[in-house]
């Protein structure tokens, strides 16, 4: 099954994820960068972030290569913003909803708190599926490694292989 593992990560936890997800499912990458850059310091990140997540924002990305007919399964990444995902998902989904539908779908969130099954149904909503193959919660997994984080991240390979 060819895969493609498409995300935004603002502090690195989500990149590091993706990145040995795509290594391990032998998966296509592609980082959504916005054209204009998130606060990533202090409280203007939470600030800021939030506020952009919870008007549902739809950021310019800067330009990537998305070939919906070549994959057969897509999973998404994404930092948990204020009991949601981040905006350039959004972004992502509205531009590329034909070429995902049919698809099958994973998703994994990263986050400090709470609201990461809140951000897993409204990313499932956006998308219009009643459930993904697999999806994962993990907390901060760069900033404060947890064997529950690699339990976590066997059981949502165990899923997608």
């Amino acid at each position: 099954m060819k895969t493609v593992l498409v995300y935004f990560s603002l502090t690195g936890n989500v990149a590091q994820i993706a990145e040995r997800l795509a290594k391990t499912l032998n998966a296509d990458l592609i980082a959504l960068v916005p054209e204009k850059a998130y606060p990533d310091k202090g409280a203007t990140k939470f600030l800021w972030g939030g506020k952009c997540a919870i008007m549902g924002e739809k950021p310019a990305l800067k330009p990537y290569t998305f070939d919906g007919g070549a994959y057969d399964r897509v999973v998404l990444g994404t930092p948990v913003w204020a009991s949601t995902f981040a905006p350039p998902l959004r972004t992502f989904v509205e531009d590329n909803r034909a070429a995902l539908a049919g698809k099958r779908l994973a998703a994994f969130v990263c986050c400090s708190g709470g609201g990461a099954e809140k951000a897993l149904r409204k990313l499932r909503d956006l998308l219009g599926a009643d459930a993904f193959d697999a999806e994962m919660i993990l907390i901060d997994p760069k900033d404060r490694p947890d064997p529950q984080n690699e339990d976590s991240l066997a059981a949502f390979i165990a899923k997608l292989d």
